[in-house]
C-alpha cells in the first residue's frame, strides 16, 4: 500500500513538474527512471531537457516518468524494445543485464577516492559507448549514486557480525551476489523498490546505498547503523534508443550530447555534495557510523580478489577489467609520483 501511494503521488507530481509543451515537439523522447521526483537526479535532468528544447526551438523534448512509475530497470528496458519508451536513466545493475561490461566499476572495495573513480571512468567511457551502441543504445552520460555503505538495523563492525546479518543483493547483480556468497553469506535478492518494506518487515536487516540515497529513499528510517569505509561505488547510465536517436538531425544529436556533458557534470557535483551533506543529516537523525576493524577489512579485500576471478568472463570481460585495472594503477602511480593531487 505504501508503494502504491508513493507511485500515485509521483505520477500526480509529474503532471505539474514538466512544463514544456512536449506534446508539440517533432521529436518526443519518453524517458523513465527509478529516481524519485524532487531528487537531484530528476531536477538536473529537467534542466537538461529544457536546454535541449530551447536550443532546438522546441522540436526535441523529453517527457520523464520518475519514481519507478514505469517499473523497474528490466521493465523499462522491455518497454524500450517495444517503443513504449525511448530511453531511461538506468541503474548499473539494471542496464548491465544488457551491457555486461558496464558493471566493471562496481567491484566492492576497488576504489578509495572519487578522484580514482573519475580517472578510471573517463578512460573507460569510449569503450562503454561502443558496447552500448553494439546493443542498439546511445550512451548519453554516466550518472552517479556515489560511494555506498553497508547499512543495517543492528550494529555491524566485525566480519562475524556481517556474516550473521541478512543481506540484500539487487536482483540481477552478479557482482554483489558472488561477493557476498564468497563471504559465506546467502543474500536475499530484491528489486530496489522492495528494499524499504523488506527492512521494515525484517526480511532483510542489511542493505547498501549511498548516504543521500538512503535519505531520499527513506531507508535510513530503519537502517541506522552504517559502516566505514564504503562498500563500493554505485552509478548508472542515461541512454536512448539508437533508432530513435538516429532519426534526429545531426545538429540536434550534437545539442543533446553537448547539453548532457554540461548538465551531467553539474549533476555529478550536486550528487557528491548531497552525499557529503547527508552524513550530518543522518547523524542528526540518530544514525551511527561504525568503523570496520582492520582484520575485517583484510578479509573483505581478499574476498574481492577471489570474486573477480569468478566473475570473468561471465559477468564482464577480461578486456574491460584489464583496462580498468591499468587505469587505476596509472592514477595511483602518478599520485605517488606527485603528479596528481
Amino acid at each position: 500500500m505504501q508503494r502504491v501511494v508513493f507511485l500515485t503521488i509521483a505520477s500526480f507530481m509529474l503532471l505539474f513538474s514538466w512544463n514544456l509543451p512536449a506534446h508539440a515537439a517533432k521529436y518526443l523522447f519518453k524517458i523513465a527512471s527509478l529516481a524519485p521526483t524532487g531528487s537531484v537526479w530528476i531536477e538536473q535532468f529537467e534542466s537538461f531537457g529544457k536546454e535541449v528544447a530551447e536550443k532546438t526551438g522546441g522540436e526535441v523534448a523529453f517527457r520523464i516518468y520518475a519514481g519507478g512509475v514505469m517499473g523497474d530497470d528490466q521493465t523499462m528496458y522491455r518497454k524500450m524494445r517495444i517503443r513504449q519508451l525511448h530511453g531511461g536513466g538506468f541503474t548499473m545493475t539494471g542496464i548491465s543485464a544488457v551491457v555486461p561490461d558496464f558493471r566493471v566499476m562496481a567491484i566492492p572495495f576497488f576504489f578509495e577516492t572519487y578522484k580514482e573513480v573519475d580517472y578510471v571512468k573517463n578512460g573507460l567511457i569510449p569503450t562503454f559507448k561502443k558496447r552500448f551502441r553494439d546493443k542498439g543504445l546511445e550512451f548519453i552520460a554516466i550518472t552517479e549514486v556515489g560511494f555506498v555503505y553497508a547499512m543495517s538495523t543492528k550494529p555491524i563492525a566485525s566480519f562475524d557480525d556481517l556474516r550473521k546479518s541478512t543481506n540484500w543483493s539487487p536482483t540481477g547483480d552478479p557482482i554483489s551476489e558472488t561477493y557476498l556468497v564468497s563471504l559465506g553469506i546467502t543474500p536475499v535478492q530484491l528489486s530496489i523498490p522492495d528494499v524499504l518494506s523488506s527492512l521494515q518487515s525484517g526480511l532483510i536487516d542489511t542493505a547498501y546505498n549511498s548516504l543521500y540515497g538512503s535519505i531520499i529513499m527513506q531507508w535510513f528510517t530503519k537502517a541506522k547503523y552504517l559502516v566505514d569505509p564504503p562498500y563500493g561505488y554505485a552509478y548508472g547510465a542515461f541512454v536512448l534508443d539508437s533508432k530513435a536517436f538516429a532519426k534526429l538531425p545531426e545538429k540536434y544529436q550534437q545539442i543533446i550530447h553537448s547539453a548532457a556533458k554540461n548538465h551531467f557534470a553539474i549533476l555529478l557535483k550536486n550528487t557528491r555534495k548531497s552525499n557529503f551533506d547527508s552524513r550530518k543529516v543522518l547523524e542528526e537523525h540518530g544514525a551511527e557510523f561504525l568503523q570496520a576493524d582492520p582484520q575485517t577489512l583484510a578479509i573483505l579485500r581478499e574476498k574481492r580478489d577471489l570474486t573477480i576471478s569468478k566473475l570473468i568472463p561471465g559477468s564482464f570481460s577480461q578486456d574491460i577489467y584489464d583496462k580498468e585495472k591499468t587505469l587505476l594503477e596509472e592514477y595511483r602511480k602518478s599520485k605517488a609520483g606527485g603528479k596528481t593531487n
